[in-house]
């Protein structure tokens, strides 16, 4: 491989290494938990019983998650049509770059006591907003780096890359500054570091800018060796744009191998995202873990999600993409059966031992589980996209790849949101998830192993 394109490459793969800690840190292990914490309390200060302010708690959280997938799903694909049809790419990496590092760093404010929940979910909005248009934008680059049949490994890699990032920032902020509630030190037992106040949760609430800092540090290699594709530069015609958009959607009733796999992916995806979203929050809520607890969890997740990345990029090279997406797909609706079923007493009507921890283990296996088969699932599903367009149209392809996401992931946490709700329980609350995953699979089964590269 020539030396210009594996510093292309690996430019490319700083973007994982820098984006990660967002779900790492702050959808998953450290922020979501934090807020489902200062929910809690703020429900129960109003009156509400211990059950009731998780549950509450559970669905603020889904509610912003969904309005902020529902702003991505509407303009992802418009977004990718004006990039495609002017050929630019990298400028939008800058402008949601900006949003990821806005949105990242304002978490800071988000002090105890509940006063701030609406800001809190607006903020981390924004963020997510911006880390996934920056991820569209980069993923559509994707198809200029090698070879069709490359691009298993490479996706893999990449994302392997990315968990090693995202594992050691929350080693860091475990170590250095998020603190336990009860004792107010950090997992290695010191104070939070620059005199943070525990009392006030500084080391936790920290989470936000140590993101934000990551990224701007990280994202340095991806501007300086990634370069856009040699294409035409055209002026921006949002008429042409639109046109080009609607000739791409009218076509898919002739593309039933595309059609299948974005609503597939539609469905499997996002159950993933909700899975991710909720998994803190559920073992806070559920279980009565700290944060520290928590984020020793994250560890699990991520170690196995980066050997199971770029494992699953190995595996996909030699067996295509689709096996690899099934199987997954298989284990991870096997995890939402468990934890459906767990509580701290029993699971699925067996007794379970509390004094020994026994709901303990099983969860952290069932993270290892969800990190493994999660990331080699994203990093499969990337490729399959792939197979399924072409350089010049790639972006409006990822756009689409995003809209059949955030259309699910709208849903998942509205179907978690109202099922928390209706039930009283954060347990039932994940129900819809396995629904969702079999769904996904049953779609896939319609799904071309090559895609449209035949």
């Amino acid at each position: 491989m020539a030396s210009g394109t594996t510093k292309r490459i690996w430019g490319w793969w700083f973007f994982d290494w820098a984006s990660q800690p967002y779900n790492t840190l702050l959808l998953t292990f450290i922020f979501g938990p934090y807020f489902a914490e200062i929910a809690r309390g703020y429900y129960q200060a109003q009156g509400m019983g211990v059950d009731a302010a998780a549950a509450a708690a559970q669905a603020y959280w889904g509610a912003g998650l969904a309005i902020a997938s529902v702003i991505i799903a509407l303009l992802a694909p418009f977004l990718g049509a004006i990039a495609d049809g002017t050929g630019r790419r990298l400028v939008w990496v800058w402008v949601f770059s900006a949003f990821y590092v806005v949105g990242s760093y304002a978490l800071w404010y988000v002090a105890p006591g509940g006063e701030s929940l609406f800001w809190a979910v607006a903020f981390f909005g924004l963020g997510f907003i911006g880390m996934e248009f920056a991820t569209i934008f980069t993923n559509a680059l994707m198809p200029s780096l090698g070879d069709h049949d490359d691009l298993g490994a490479v996706s893999g890699s990449g994302f392997a890359f990315g968990y090693m990032g995202g594992l050691i920032a929350l080693i860091l902020m475990l170590t250095l500054f998020s603190e336990n509630s009860a004792t107010g030190k950090t997992l290695i037992g010191i104070d939070p570091l620059f005199g943070l106040d525990p009392e006030a949760r500084e080391g936790t609430r920290a989470v936000g800018p140590f993101t934000a800092v990551w990224y701007v540090v990280f994202m340095i290699p991806f501007f300086l060796w990634v370069k856009e594709p040699k294409t035409e530069r055209r002026p921006l015609n949002l008429r042409l744009a639109f046109a080009s958009l609607r000739e791409l959607l009218a076509g898919l009733r002739f593309r039933k191998s595309l059609s299948a796999y974005l609503l597939s992916s539609l469905f499997y995806r996002d159950a993933l995202n909700a899975l991710y979203g909720f998994g803190g929050v559920y073992a806070s809520g559920v279980l009565g873990w700290e944060i520290t607890q928590i984020g020793v969890f994250g560890l699990v997740g991520a170690v196995t999600a980066m050997v199971a990345s770029w494992v699953g990029g190995k595996m996909d090279r030699r067996f295509g993409p689709k096996p690899v997406i099934a199987f997954c797909i298989v284990v991870l609706m096997v995890v939402c059966t468990v934890i459906v079923g767990m509580t701290r007493e029993q699971l699925w009507g067996m007794p379970l031992d509390s004094a020994a921890g026994t709901s303990d283990t099983i969860f952290f296996a069932c993270g290892a589980l969800i990190g493994a088969a999660g990331g080699a699932l994203q990093s499969a599903s990337r490729t399959l996209m792939v197979r399924h367009t072409t350089p010049d149209r790639a972006t409006e392809a990822f756009g689409l790849f995003a809209l059949s996401g955030k259309v699910a992931s709208f849903i998942s946490p509205a179907l978690i949101a109202l099922v928390t709700g209706i039930s009283g329980s954060q347990r039932i609350g994940i129900s819809p998830l396995i629904v969702m995953f079999a769904i996904g699979l049953g779609l896939l089964l319609f799904v071309r192993a090559r895609g449209e590269q035949e």
